[in-house]
């Protein structure tokens, strides 16, 4: 099952997926939990992560935020899904740059899949224009 197959069968998409949104929503629901798991491991290193920590947390809760939002097709809220979006991707660029400082396996995983997710959602953003 692919949450871009369940947007899709909502009687408001009419069997019409917005790609780009469905791309966006099924990365923000990895990068949620990825965000969390990597921030729970940068508790545990020697180092102080502090702000590793947060941005994580931060960037976890965002993307969990954004993917509610985008998987809801009842009513039109594009204006504020956009910005929802927009706002997303800078949260993802900013925990992708701090983990990019940190050697650890777990940071680099992080990183990566929020430079993925920030694409994804800057694509989204602008397919509902």
């Amino acid at each position: 099952m692919s949450i871009r197959k369940m947007i899709s069968l909502h009687p408001a998409s009419k069997d019409h997926l917005n790609q780009s949104l469905g791309n966006a929503v099924h990365h923000l629901m990895y990068c949620a939990k990825m965000c969390m798991s990597c921030a729970d491991a940068c508790m545990a290193e020697p180092k102080d992560m502090t702000q590793c920590i947060r941005l994580c947390l931060d960037c976890s809760d965002i993307c969990e935020a954004t993917a509610r939002l985008g998987t809801r097709r009842t009513g039109d809220d594009q204006p504020m899904l956009r910005e929802l979006l927009e706002l997303c991707a800078r949260m993802c660029d900013a925990c992708a740059a701090e983990c990019e400082s940190h050697d650890h396996e777990h940071c680099r995983l992080c990183a990566q899949i929020c430079r993925e997710c920030a694409a994804d959602c800057r694509n989204a953003a602008a397919s509902l224009a």
